[in-house]
């Protein structure tokens, strides 16, 4: 279990940070307020994050900090869940919302029934190919980088990925909200972008927020702000 504590916080041993990420932000946004606030407060640390979030999902992301930052690969193997939102009848290049829609259709006909059966179809192992606009590495660059400049790798990797659960939690068409389970590595955009093409419709990922990573839950975390607030705190008290 990962405690969150001023007396930890500025441990040169180093400690585990809860964070809920906030939209907008990338995961190393994050890694780098963090870093900041212990350098303001006379206490350099190394920093490092577990599970990349693409800047459009929010949740959990798990920080290593001191010497904590050498063990961050034991959690990155961890399984993951997320809630989100699927937006049906629609494709987008990123298979989310940083490209534009096109290939729109009518989803009038779709029942809850087959949107359920697609998903649990969905259950259990696969081969996953990771999308273009993702930070896999290629060549020295990453694959988001070159999808910018218009750039297509059609030689990406597959990785053998598990779906453990995939729920619909609730339908309201064009939207579908789910809660997922999954395996270190899988994309959800690409499951979201799977869903859509399965109904026949196309789909791409409207929404995200990991609630997940392992054991630890998004409501363990804290806000960039508390954990920032926390550091200064445990900094001004060694000071008294």
């Amino acid at each position: 279990m990962i405690e969150q504590g001023r007396a930890s916080v500025l441990s040169e041993e180093g400690d585990y940070l809860l964070v809920d990420k906030p939209l907008g932000w990338t995961s190393f946004d994050v890694v780098a307020k963090i870093r900041g606030a212990y350098k303001r407060n006379g206490a350099k640390r190394k920093v490092g994050h577990c599970g990349t979030l693409d800047p459009r999902a929010t949740g959990l992301l798990i920080l290593a900090t001191g010497r904590k930052t050498k063990t961050i690969s034991s959690l990155e193997l961890l399984d993951k869940a997320y809630e989100g939102t699927i937006r049906l009848g629609a494709k987008t290049v990123s298979h989310d919302t940083e490209t534009e829609e096109y290939d729109l259709r009518d989803v009038s006909a779709l029942d809850e029934t087959a949107i359920r059966a697609a998903a649990a179809s969905m259950i259990g192992e696969q081969m996953q190919q990771p999308p273009m606009h993702s930070a896999v590495w290629h060549n020295g660059k990453r694959l988001y980088e070159l999808a910018r400049q218009g750039h297509e790798v059609r030689e990406r990797k597959a990785r053998r990925i598990e779906v453990h659960r995939f729920e619909i939690t609730g339908i309201e068409l064009p939207y579908v909200n789910f809660f997922i389970h999954v395996s270190k590595g899988a994309y959800i955009r690409v499951i979201a972008h799977e869903l859509g093409e399965l109904l026949g419709v196309g789909g791409y990922l409207k929404s995200l927020k990991r609630v997940a990573i392992g054991q630890h839950q998004l409501s363990e975390a804290m806000s960039v702000e508390e954990v920032v607030d926390q550091i200064t705190r445990a900094a001004s008290a060694i000071e008294e």
